[in-house]
């Protein structure tokens, strides 16, 4: 039996020896190295960038709509940073970064290392294939640096309700800047997601439909808001043109422009649910009184006209469903006039700032001075401009509980009390929603209704002040309906405005409100009322609104045909 050989055992000792070795010195190597890594990046932690002494913290919380789906999250960024005095040729290193980084200057590269420091932004947020350049040239004194960037997975959808972010990841606009310190993560980690009132099915269904009539009525601009009467959270607001915040550098000034929230306009005969519901309130006014609009009404030198006038006496309900500015100023006069207008105005909020979650408000555009001849214009919606969100907000009181509730951009927890003042009756209320009924059954808004849904509306159709100059450009209107369904018991309220839309052949050639905006919002409501949850309209539903309409044959004072006339049935108020 052989045994083994000593010079053998030795010799395999000693290589599991050096082998050993070349571990310890690997690992030491290693280590040597993760400390100086660490000692670098705290190094580098240490230099300020440019703007201050605080960087700011580019962690934001994700924010999501009503139903959870994201809008706006980071995604993990690298920037290219220089620390100018470990860099052998600063002016080389600028020209070689150059060749490999787009948009890079290497002029204004060497003036940023020249300045002297230990720090210098060379490129923010740089792509995959640039970081692997870099990693190529083996530069010493450049170095990456984590960060995060700000996407927008739906991109232009919901673009003017989200805002956007700087290089840094602070807020600009919208919801990123109104609540901006509610995003920010700071040293938190896991802040929950903002959860808006937003409901994105709603919000595509309303971004399809105004898209497709502004092209339809070739409109300079669009607006669509969806409400929740209910709790007034918004449910969509779409506003056209618009951007991609993911590059909202690219984006023109009137692509950023909130229409919804941070325009005001003379919205012209909307105004009569204001009007209407007034009158209604002050008591001086009921649904079965009567109004002369056969002839023009004179104040001063001037004279208050119809569109398409019936030219005779008209009853309330005729008056609201013809859209008559003569009988309306007559009502308003009737309820008491300036005094009564102006407070009625400012209860309902439109005669102030609105407050609202994004910073893209404006205050209306009020008269300095108030005479006769304003109170009539402002009584059908000229002399006085809005936002259509302050505009579709007083819908919501007057055709809702009554109750002035400001809008939300945020969804309210179930058991969130929503409350505010009254500033109409449950009857006046009750009034305001069978005038909107007949308007859409019978009046200027039948383009607006929608089987199986019982709809109220108002149409509106103002010419546009003359830019630059006083009066009216009588070739520029705006056109627009506020729907509220279902009607006789109020959930939603949808306003749309088209900017400067032209008739087509279908249309006749009208540009009215009745003819351009209402088909808009007949299609949102037919599309989001089942996704919404609105039950069908019951028939005895529809029975209790039309008991309440009396129908009598009666002479077109301009047509001198017969026509049908509206009057209201007694009712116990």
């Amino acid at each position: 039996m052989s045994r083994p050989v000593a010079g053998a055992s030795e010799l395999t000792t000693a290589r599991l020896r050096v082998l050993a070795l070349c571990f310890v010195l690997a690992f030491v190597s290693i280590g040597i190295r993760l400390v100086d890594m660490v000692g670098s990046n705290q190094a580098e932690a240490a230099f300020i960038p440019p703007g201050g002494d605080d960087a700011p913290d580019p962690r934001r919380a994700d924010i999501t709509d009503r139903n959870g789906a994201l809008l706006a999250t980071n995604i993990a960024t690298l920037s290219v940073v220089g620390d100018p005095m470990r860099m052998n040729d600063p002016d080389a290193v600028a020209t070689a970064l150059a060749r490999v980084l787009d948009g890079v200057d290497a002029a204004e590269l060497q003036r940023r290392f020249a300045r002297g420091g230990r720090f210098a932004w060379i490129k923010r947020q740089i792509s995959p294939i640039e970081q692997a350049a870099v990693l190529d040239l083996g530069l010493p004194g450049v170095e990456f640096r984590l960060g995060e960037r700000r996407v927008y997975p739906r991109g232009n959808e919901v673009s003017h309700v989200l805002g956007f972010v700087d290089i840094d990841n602070q807020g600009l606009a919208g919801i990123e800047y109104g609540l901006q310190d509610a995003l920010v993560g700071g040293s938190e980690l896991g802040k929950p997601p903002v959860r808006l009132s937003i409901d994105l099915r709603i919000q595509r269904i309303a971004h399809a439909a105004t898209s497709a009539g502004m092209r339809r009525f070739r409109a300079e601009g669009a607006c669509t808001i969806v409400l929740d009467v209910v709790t007034r959270e918004v449910v969509s607001l779409v506003s056209l043109p618009d951007f991609d915040p993911n590059r909202p550098e690219q984006a023109a000034p009137e692509q950023r422009r909130n229409r919804c929230t941070s325009s005001v306009y003379e919205l012209g005969s909307l105004f009569k649910v204001v009007s209407a519901g007034m009158a209604l309130e002050s008591g001086a006014v009921s649904l079965h009184d009567r109004f002369d609009a056969s002839e023009p009404l004179q104040i001063g030198r001037h004279r208050i006209r119809d569109y398409h006038g019936h030219n005779r006496w008209l009853t309330v309900p005729e008056v609201f469903a013809f859209s008559s500015n003569i009988g309306t100023a007559r009502m308003t006069f009737a309820a008491g006039g300036v005094d009564t207008q102006r407070a009625f105005l400012k209860a309902l909020g439109l005669l102030d700032r609105p407050v609202l979650e994004i910073p893209e408000t404006t205050a209306p555009l009020v008269p300095d001075r108030w005479p006769d001849i304003v109170t009539a214009t402002v009584s059908y919606g000229h002399g006085v401009a809005v936002s259509p969100l302050q505009f579709v907000e007083a819908v919501a009181t007057l055709a809702g509980d009554g109750r002035r509730v400001p809008a939300t951009l945020l969804e309210r927890p179930a058991d969130a009390p929503v409350d505010g003042p009254a500033v109409v009756s449950a009857a006046t209320a009750r009034d305001v929603r069978w005038l909107m009924w007949l308007t859409v059954d019978r009046g200027t808004a039948t383009q607006g209704a929608v089987p199986g849904y019982l709809i109220g509306g108002k149409t509106g159709t103002a010419d546009k002040p003359t830019a630059g100059r006083r009066g009216y450009d009588g070739q520029a209107v705006l056109a627009s309906l506020v729907g509220v369904f279902p009607i006789d018991a109020p959930r939603f309220a949808v306003l749309t405005m088209l900017d400067e839309p032209k008739g087509d052949a279908k249309t006749y050639g009208y540009r009215t409100g009745g003819w351009t905006a209402a088909p808009v919002v007949a299609r949102i409501i037919a599309e989001a009322g089942p996704l919404l949850g609105v039950p069908r309209a019951a028939p005895e539903s529809e029975l209790a609104l039309r008991d309440r309409l009396q129908v009598t044959p009666v002479m077109n004072g301009r047509t001198r045909r017969m026509e049908d006339g509206f009057a209201a049935a007694s009712l116990t108020r």
